[in-house]
């Protein structure tokens, strides 16, 4: 096709404020149109995808025939207007959808695509249940819920790492774009900001987080910080919900890695919209695609794991089909599979009728040991028989040393900080409790939703209580699966916290994720609990009060303890896959 490319042309907003967008449209005639909205920078190279990237290849879509339109996103890089992540999201998309649908090359027909925040902004528009011509949306590393699923956790604790990265990234833009304006004069912030984005890490030491000066005043972090519950405030920017997903008529295509910081909402976006989506096609049509992959690392190489040539993946292809069979109308010779997962340890891609599997057997592992599951080094033990006999594993948790966070699905991605990593640099602190199997004689999938379920007592009024899947190689290294975190105060609601009894048992449960790994003949399985992962997830004080607002010197000391046997039968949930 030959093609016709406009830079800098005006959308406008509805309230008036220009979206500034780049056009790929056909020289002649009439095409069906792919939208990717940016907060970044239109521009960036990451915006054309390619093999190994989250993105699909700009220019494949348009040479399969498609127009399409990058915009930056309101208050961005060229774009009118001021940007509040997630404020206008709804609006903008539909005013640019409909501006898409009255354009003299454009069909009528849009669909929507892009990686993290560009998928969020999906969700948006899908969940409006009011874009006409919207046909499909492909987010891919992206989530509905922009509490448990991005700025905190599914069990309350703040996503620490990425909050201080990201709002510093994006602040960073925000200096420079007032600087090229004119409306900044003086280019310091901005240069103290480029410093901290080459070394982010120490962001995360300053408390307290709320005087952070990197991030200033007056801006969106200062409202995540001062709402650390699942309120009001975060459940008006809920799109995750089943009045929302009702609202999705379109077909969804998701994408994530088993290591990427969305993995739980790109799964639960797919659960919603096949279970509560608003027409037969969205909850017929939807596909997953789940690969061994952070956020930004696609090749599947890692320093301590190499999951094959298969691993690399170009996403190209999937949502040309996508995109052919839902905004063209073009009927495949056979219908795409509604799950493709790369399952781990036999390192190959599988084809699945749904998630989760139907043939998912949920398997009790029973936490077990007599002297002390403390380090690597100590007794604990996993197994599928409720332990003869009661037992208390003790370990100290002091915020001022807590356990360093080593892999799992994070940003920002630092070397040893992101997706599976060797946890021998870790597991030999006495606060790290390992519950490992014998050594397994016979392959054990596991695919689907892990979480622990355990007994837990403290001496402080709040602590939290981190669990691990491993898996635990012959040669010794000890690869990290999938992970969570409960902030106890939030042990019974996300929107009420509740202070704990020192030294009363409570049964609380963790939830760490999704994940497919096969354990082969040879490896153990463990799961690691203890009571911090830092920096990815900000240090419990331990004394019940604002987080947020605690100097270091604030916090206290805590004794942890899980109880383990018949009348306190802790436990490793795992999706067993029996084939």
């Amino acid at each position: 096709m030959k093609y016709l490319y406009e830079p800098d042309v005006e959308v406008t907003a509805r309230d008036g404020v220009a979206l500034m967008s780049d056009v790929w449209r056909p020289l002649e005639g009439q095409a069906p149109t792919l939208l990717i909205r940016i907060p970044y920078d239109r521009r960036m190279s990451g915006q054309f995808g390619g093999p190994s990237s989250p993105a699909p290849s700009l220019m494949a879509l348009v040479n399969a025939g498609y127009a399409v339109v990058l915009q930056d996103a309101r208050g961005t890089t060229a774009s009118g207007g001021t940007f509040e992540p997630k404020v206008n999201e709804i609006a903008d998309g539909q005013d640019t959808v409909e501006w898409i649908r009255t354009q003299g090359w454009s069909d009528g027909n849009v669909a929507m695509y892009g990686s993290s925040y560009m998928g969020m902004v999906q969700w948006a528009v899908a969940t409006s249940g009011d874009a006409p011509g919207l046909r499909a949306i492909a987010p891919t590393n992206a989530a509905a819920n922009w509490y448990t699923n991005l700025w905190y956790s599914p069990g309350g604790a703040m996503s620490l790492s990425l909050d201080t990265w990201w709002n510093a990234l994006t602040y960073a833009g925000q200096e420079q774009r007032a600087l090229v304006s004119g409306a900044g004069q003086d280019p310091t912030t901005l240069y103290r900001l480029a410093g901290y984005l080459r070394d982010p890490l120490p962001l995360n030491d300053a408390t307290p987080l709320a005087d952070l000066p990197i991030h200033g005043k007056g801006r969106w972090f200062d409202d995540w910080i001062a709402h650390p519950d699942f309120d009001d405030y975060w459940a008006s920017q809920d799109w995750s919900g089943p009045e929302s997903m009702g609202k999705v008529t379109v077909p969804v295509l998701s994408i994530g890695g088993w290591y990427d910081l969305k993995i739980n909402g790109t799964v639960e976006g797919f659960i919603g919209v096949r279970t509560q989506g608003g027409s037969d096609d969205a909850r017929d049509k939807s596909r997953l695609i789940i690969g061994p992959w952070d956020h930004l690392n696609w090749t599947g190489l890692y320093t301590d794991r190499h999951f094959g040539n298969e691993a690399a993946a170009d996403v190209t292809p999937f949502h040309v089909a996508f995109f052919d069979e839902h905004v063209r109308g073009i009927v495949p010779d056979s219908p795409a599979p509604r799950v493709r997962i790369f399952v781990m340890g036999i390192d190959q891609w599988r084809d699945e009728a749904d998630w989760p599997l139907p043939d998912t057997q949920y398997t009790d592992y029973y936490l077990a040991g007599d002297r002390s599951a403390a380090t690597r080094h100590g007794d604990g033990a996993l197994q599928t028989a409720p332990p003869a006999a009661e037992f208390v594993d003790e370990f100290t948790y002091d915020p001022r040393n807590p356990v360093p966070t080593t892999g799992g699905a994070l940003l920002p991605a630092e070397p040893g900080l992101i997706g599976p990593v060797d946890q021998s640099v870790v597991d030999n602190r006495d606060d790290i409790l390992c519950y490992v199997t014998p050594v397994l004689d016979e392959p054990l999938e596991v695919t689907g939703h892990v979480e622990a379920t355990v007994f837990v007592s403290s001496s402080a009024v709040d602590t939290d209580i981190t669990a691990k899947l491993v898996d635990v190689f012959p040669d010794g290294r000890a690869i990290n699966l999938c992970d969570g975190v409960l902030r106890l105060r939030y042990r019974d609601d996300l929107s009420r916290p509740t202070p704990l009894t020192p030294d009363e048992v409570y049964e609380v449960t963790v939830k760490l994720g999704v994940t497919s790994n096969v354990f082969l003949p040879g490896h153990r399985l463990r799961l690691d609990i203890s009571s911090s992962n830092f920096p990815r997830f900000d240090r419990n004080t331990n004394t019940g009060g604002f987080i947020a607002t605690e100097s270091i010197d604030d916090a206290v000391i805590a004794t942890n303890r899980v109880l383990h046997g018949p009348a306190h039968p802790s436990r490793l949930t795992l999706p067993i896959i029996s084939r």
